[in-house]
Parts: structure tokens; sequence; C-alpha cells
């Protein structure tokens, strides 16, 4: 053992400690670094800054990932301080956040800070050992789900979630393969990329796994069974049932079908009430399981249910259900909540399942406070209240607007689906991408997204206010009309129905209504050099970036 003054010696001979060589190797490292900080530099709201915009740019280049990928790449914020529904950068501006969904009750909630602080000094460890925090939790957690829905795995991120519901349902039956819906994401790691077409598609025709069935996503905008559909959910529910029996006749068994209760990514797509019911009974009927993706939309976002699946009505329900993303409002955490039965099965093979950080006293301190949080300061009831006013506004904005084809939403998750032209449906999304540059200029963040990028996404911090929806839009409403003037669109009964720059675009080429992403991007690229209306520098991401 190297104790007393002589230890001492030996560990900075070694470079253990102070004077030590790794603390000179690392001050020289920091040295080399573009813009090495002399002194920190003050910002407005009392903080420092350690390096200039330019400085932290040129060294996330050097050190980050290339596909680590950053909003309003030509410009990119940087964001030092954030407080309820709004973010300041370096220069003290404040943005309006309308995408994160991560901050569920707002940035920097004080009653969540001051939880995860308070348990911080007292104790942070593993779930191996007995604690009140953990239990609680899961008690308090469950007790917002179906009686069925009773035991909980905690994990850090959504990811890590859905991988593991994916091992509980393959080993409820032993079954393997998986359906899963067109456009879906479900996460970043490899068991997750291969059930998600908003990502495996990007890797060619070949890249879907055998193992992996897509169903038709449920959307009565764009999809297979439109609105006017005498009954969507049965519709789009017989396609999946067409999967499973043509997978049986292969010789394959369906494991699960999951899908998130409302497709975020997809194009904040909300099935038509009654499909998921459909879907379970097809699916339970061969051995699967129904894996229900709360990960975006849980803990209240939709207003009136606590849980998004429960808008499809009190009689369906999950097997396993995962959450992630609110559930810590930012803290790194997430859960699987399964049957009694779905668990005993995944322990009896004898596997233990451990998970380092999952559970431990300080996420759980965090989730408890997110969950008093949201009911101290009704924040379901203000996702109902102002997410009605904020559809009703958009409602109006369709009426005056023809880029804007469709207004689909419930509770704070909203989507505006913006088309060239109304009734062919063709997605603008050069127009939405220009739009949401120009609303950063207006210090509002927003994003678009869905399988054309098309598709601009509200989902802010729960404590968005009638306010803040005005606001925005309001500065949506005159964007649109910049827009619209400069392509030649028609602006209530003003002018012809079609946008100039679509023609212009389209000669000799007729652009069908589902025209793949890159057509219309080029599409979107001539458009902005013939009008003028989306600069240079505002150019369109060539990836899209979750949020």
């Amino acid at each position: 053992m190297e104790g007393g003054h002589g230890g001492r010696e030996r560990r900075r001979e070694k470079g253990w400690e102070g004077g030590g060589v790794w603390r000179g190797r690392l001050r020289d490292k920091r040295r080399e670094a573009p813009g090495f900080p002399v002194a920190c530099r003050a910002m407005p709201g009392g903080m420092e800054e350690r390096y200039s915009k330019a400085e932290t740019l040129a060294l996330r280049r050097k050190h980050i990932g290339p596909s680590c990928k950053v909003f309003f790449a030509k410009d990119p914020l940087k964001i030092v301080r954030a407080q309820g529904q709004y973010m300041f950068d370096e220069t003290g501006e404040k943005y309006l956040d309308c995408i994160n969904n991560v901050a569920h009750v707002g940035h920097s909630h004080p009653y969540v800070t001051k939880a995860a602080a308070k348990q911080m000094e007292l104790l942070n460890t593993n779930s191996r050992f007995l604690h009140d925090n953990l239990v609680q939790y899961a008690q308090r957690l469950t007790a917002t789900l179906p009686e069925k829905l009773s035991v909980c795995y905690f994990v850090n991120s959504g990811s890590e979630a859905n991988d593991l519901a994916l091992r509980l349902a393959r080993q409820y039956h032993g079954h393997q393969d998986v359906i899963t819906l067109e456009n879906a994401y479900h996460g970043h790691v490899t068991s997750l990329i291969d059930i998600s077409p908003y990502k495996f598609n990007q890797l060619g025709k070949d890249s879907k796994k055998e193992f992996v069935h897509v169903a038709p996503s449920p959307d009565i905008y764009r999809g297979k069974y439109r609105e006017d559909h005498p009954d969507p959910a049965s519709a789009y529910a017989e396609e999946v049932k067409k999967i499973i029996e043509e997978t049986q006749k292969n010789g394959r068994k369906i494991a699960a079908f999951i899908a998130e209760s409302m497709q975020s990514c997809g194009g904040q797509v909300i099935p038509p009430v009654g499909y998921f019911q459909k879907v379970a009974e097809y699916v339970r009927a061969v051995g699967g399981v129904f894996i229900a993706d709360e990960v975006q939309v849980g803990f209240g976002r939709v207003g009136k249910h606590f849980w998004a699946f429960q808008l499809q009505g009190e009689d369906f329900v999950p097997d396993i259900v995962t959450m992630g993303k609110p559930i810590g409002n930012g803290h790194p955490m997430s859960c699987v909540v399964t049957t009694r039965e779905i668990a005993e099965k995944f322990g009896a093979s004898g596997l233990e399942y451990f998970n380092t950080f999952g559970g431990n006293p300080v996420s759980c301190a965090i989730g408890l406070a997110v969950l008093e949080v949201i009911e101290k300061e009704d924040l379901q009831g203000n996702a109902t209240r102002v997410g009605s006013y904020l559809l009703e506004l958009l409602v109006e904005q369709k009426k005056k607007h023809p880029l804007v084809g469709d207004i689909r939403g419930i509770g704070l998750f909203v989507g505006v689906d913006l088309v060239k032209d109304q009734q062919k449906r063709t997605p603008a999304t050069a127009e939405a991408l220009h739009l949401i540059y120009k609303l950063k200029e207006q210090k509002i963040l927003l994003s678009a997204d869905g399988p054309y990028r098309n598709i601009l996404k509200f989902k802010p911090p729960m404590c968005f206010t009638v306010e803040d929806a005005k606001h925005v839009v309001e500065t949506i409403d005159v964007l649109l009309t910049e827009i619209e003037e400069a392509t030649g669109m028609k602006t209530g009964n003003d002018a012809p129905t079609n946008a100039q720059c679509k023609i212009k675009a389209n000669e000799g080429s007729p652009q069908p209504e589902s025209a793949n992403e890159s057509t219309s991007h080029l599409n979107g690229a001539a458009c902005r050099q013939e009008n003028g209306f989306y600069p240079e520098k505002h150019s369109v991401p060539s990836k899209t970036i979750r949020t």
C-alpha cells in the first residue's frame, strides 16, 4: 500500500498528483487548441464564456464526430443558458423555444434542479442497493398507467429503452421478427436502426433486414387511406394483418409491433382511433406484443391524457411502454414499463439485467420532481388550453395561405404540412426550410421534419403560453405571405393557385405528388435562385436532424 509521504512521492513520480507528468501534458494540449482561453469573458446574465463562438465551432469541428450535426449549420446557435420556454445565446439574445420536448416542464426548472442537487449531495449509486427513491418513483410512475403495466426497468435514454423493449418482446415467446411503421424512428443503436425506416432507408434499398417488416404509416393526409376513407383505422390495421399472414407463410414469427403513439419524425402523424386496438389483436393472436413508444410524446403532452396511446380509447392497453426525453427534463434517464407476465418471462432466461446508472437515486429524485411539477403547475391543462388555441390560430392560417396544406395535432404536439399545391399535396420542402431559418432570425426556434422535411413541428416546453402561440403564428403569417408573394402563389383570392417557381422548376418534367426528397430539394434550389426568397446563407441542410 502506498501510504504516507513516501507513497505520495511515488505517485508524483508516476504522474498521479499535482506536478505530475499528465497535468503538464494536459496543459500543453490545451494551449495547442485554437483559442486557448487565457481568461474567461463576461457574458450577459452573469455567465462566463470560455471560448468565442468561432473558437467553440473550431474545437467542435476538430474533436466532435462529423456525423453529429448542429441546427442551422451555416450559422449555428451557441446557447449558454435557458429558462422556461426561452434559450439565450452568448450575446444575451433570447429565443422562443418551440421544439424542445426534452425540457418538458421548462428549461432549468428550479424545483427539478434543487431536487437533483439535494440528492447529489447525499448519495448517488446503483440500484443494487436498496433506496426509497427507486421504489417511490416506480410506484408514482406506474400509477399514471393502466393497472397491468406495473413493472419498471430504468435505463438512461430512449434508445436504451426501446432496445430493452425488443429484448423483452423477443424473450416472451422466442419470436424474432418485428413490424414497424413507414418513416418510423426508434433510436440510434444498431438494433433500433434496423427497425427505423427513417434511418435505414438512407443506407440504400437493400438495407432492410429480413426480420423487419414495414407497415404503411396510418397517415390520413398523405397515406394510402386518407380522410375520405370510411374506416381508415381498419384499413391500415388490415395492412398489418396482411404482413403477419405473409410472414407466417414464410415460416417466420412476429415478436412485436412497435409504433410511436404519435409519429414525430414521421411527420406529426396521429393514428386514427381504433387502429392500435385492431393491430394489437392481430399481433397478439400470433404470440407477439404491442410496444408503444412514448419517448417523444408522453408525460401529458397531449393534454387530456398523460400518455398519447390513451387517445385510442380506454379499451387499448399496450404490452410494453417505453419513455425517455421528457422524463428527466434534460437529465439522461428513461424507462420501460411492462406486465408482470412479460417481466417474469424475461427473468426466466437466467440472464441478470443490470444497468449501472438506471434508476440511481439522483435520476429518481429528478423523475419524481418532474411528475410533481406537471401536477402542481397543471401542465396537462396548459397543454390542452394553449394547444387548442395554437391549433385555432393555425387553422386560420390554412384558410389564408395556399402553402398550408394540413394542420394536425393535439395538446402541444402540432404539425403544419406545407405544400406547393393544396390539391396535389406536393411537399413544400424548400419553403419549409426557408421558413425555419427566417423564424430563427426573428428569435423563434422551430424545426421541419417528416419524410419530405416539409412539416413544421411544434413540441415546445409545456410552460408555453397563449402569448407565445400568438407571437409565433403572427410571425409565420408574415413570413408565409412574403414567400407566397415571392413565388407568385395566391394569397387569399388574389392570385393563381400554383407557385411561379413550381412551374419553372417543373418545365418539361412534371413533379409527381410523392416526389422524393432529392427532387424536392433540387426544385426548391431552382426556385430560390430565380425568386431570391431563400438567401444563399440559408442553404438547406443535406441531412435531417432528429429533434
